[in-house]
C-alpha cells in the first residue's frame, strides 16, 4: 500500500513539474465618448501610441492621444457602430 501512494506521489510531482499553464490576458478598455472618427476610452493603462484597437463590429481604431485616464483613438471604420459602454480590445500590434 505504501508503495502505490509513493508512486503515485512521484506520478504526480512529474506532472505537476511539467506542468505550464497557459493564460492568455487581454486588456480591455470601455468607450466613453464617440463622435466625428474619434472614440474616447477609459481602461487602457499599458495602451501604446499608435496601438491598433479592435471594436466591435469589426471596427478597428489607432490610439493616438494618450494621457493619464484616458485615450483618444482615430476610428478605421463607421463610427455610428460604436456606442458608449462598447469594449475595445488591445492588439499588440502598432501601426
Amino acid at each position: 500500500m505504501a508503495r502505490k501512494k509513493q508512486q503515485f506521489v512521484s506520478v504526480l510531482n512529474r506532472q505537476l513539474a511539467a506542468f505550464r499553464p497557459k493564460v492568455n490576458v487581454t486588456e480591455v478598455g470601455q468607450v466613453i465618448q464617440v463622435g466625428d472618427g474619434v472614440a474616447r476610452l477609459s481602461g487602457l493603462m499599458n495602451v501604446m501610441a499608435a496601438e491598433l484597437l479592435e471594436f466591435p463590429h469589426d471596427v478597428y481604431g489607432i490610439a493616438m492621444n494618450l494621457e493619464r485616464d484616458e485615450v483618444g483613438v482615430i476610428l478605421l471604420g463607421e463610427d455610428q457602430h460604436i456606442h458608449e459602454g462598447d469594449e475595445a480590445k488591445r492588439t499588440g500590434r502598432v501601426i
